[in-house]
């Protein structure tokens, strides 16, 4: 497969690189500042905001499908005109496309969300992720919206950092007991994102890991898995923080899970203490 990776630097992007150069794949890839690393990558910086510049790249290179993992936490034009430059750009030129979103997409009204469910965010990044999904939808039907949850892996994850802070004393602040996620590992998220890529599957699907886990048990799991005191990680209520979010956020996966190969793993496994 003739693969572009946008957004092929950060963490989820560069477990994608990794697992498609490793299964012999025809693999490009998009940074902002530094490219990676791996070998018989072909490397491009990109600004996904800047349209001319996405058509030229993805005209260019020509893929056969394109996955897109670029975004920005605090910028609307990154995460939402970015997503629509690429999904315009996949489009002229008859790539398939996998767009990852999130699950900030959702309020936590209701707590359990399949694939079914519309967006109905609360914040201005679950806005911007849901503006995504519309533009996503309606100039490339035939893709495929991937929502996710925390990523996590063998270290390197904003999550895993945190708590690695948290435990020295090197950061302020708590881990949420009542802001609930679906974590998943980055090793499985990729697999299964280039499993999609590689099918005719299209429309919404829900790629998280099976445990749902307030960020305090995650937090737990990590420390005990890395040999951290979990007696040095502080707790708190997202409800009594005046930070503004969901709370409980559950992806049921289970439609998803049927049609891959690939299993999405829980926490409580892949967090295994090292032997």
């Amino acid at each position: 497969m003739r693969l572009l990776v946008v957004g092929g630097s950060g963490f989820l992007g560069a477990e994608l690189v990794r697992q498609a150069a490793a299964a012999g794949h025809e693999v490009a890839a998009t940074c902002h500042t530094r490219p990676g690393r791996d070998e018989g990558v072909a490397w491009s910086p990109l600004d996904v905001r800047r349209r001319p510049d996405v058509d030229a790249l993805v005209a260019a290179y020509r893929p056969e499908a394109v996955v897109n993992a670029a975004y920005r936490q605090h910028d609307w034009a990154t995460t939402a005109t970015g997503a629509a430059n690429v999904a315009l750009a996949a489009a002229a030129a008859g790539s398939r496309l996998v767009h990852v979103s999130s699950d900030a997409v959702f309020s936590g009204a209701a707590i359990r969300y399949d694939e079914t469910c519309d967006p109905d965010p609360i914040t201005p990044y679950g806005a911007a992720k849901a503006a995504a999904e519309t533009v996503v939808a309606a100039v490339a039907p035939s893709a495929v919206i991937a929502r996710t949850s925390l990523i996590v892996g063998d270290g390197g994850s904003a999550q895993e950092r945190l708590v690695h802070d948290l435990a020295a004393g090197r950061a302020k602040g708590v881990l949420f007991t009542d802001d609930v996620r679906c974590p998943v590992h980055v090793a499985d998220l990729a697999a299964a994102l280039l499993e999609l890529a590689a099918s005719g599957r299209h429309g919404v699907h829900h790629v998280a890991g099976a445990d749902a886990l307030s960020r305090y048990e995650l937090g737990l799991l990590i420390a005990r898995r890395d040999g951290l005191d979990p007696d040095r990680l502080p707790a708190g209520r997202r409800a009594e923080s005046g930070v503004p979010g969901p709370l409980d956020v559950r992806l049921e996966c289970d439609a998803t899970r049927r049609l891959l190969r690939t299993t999405l793993r829980g926490a409580r496994r892949f967090l295994q203490p090292h032997p």
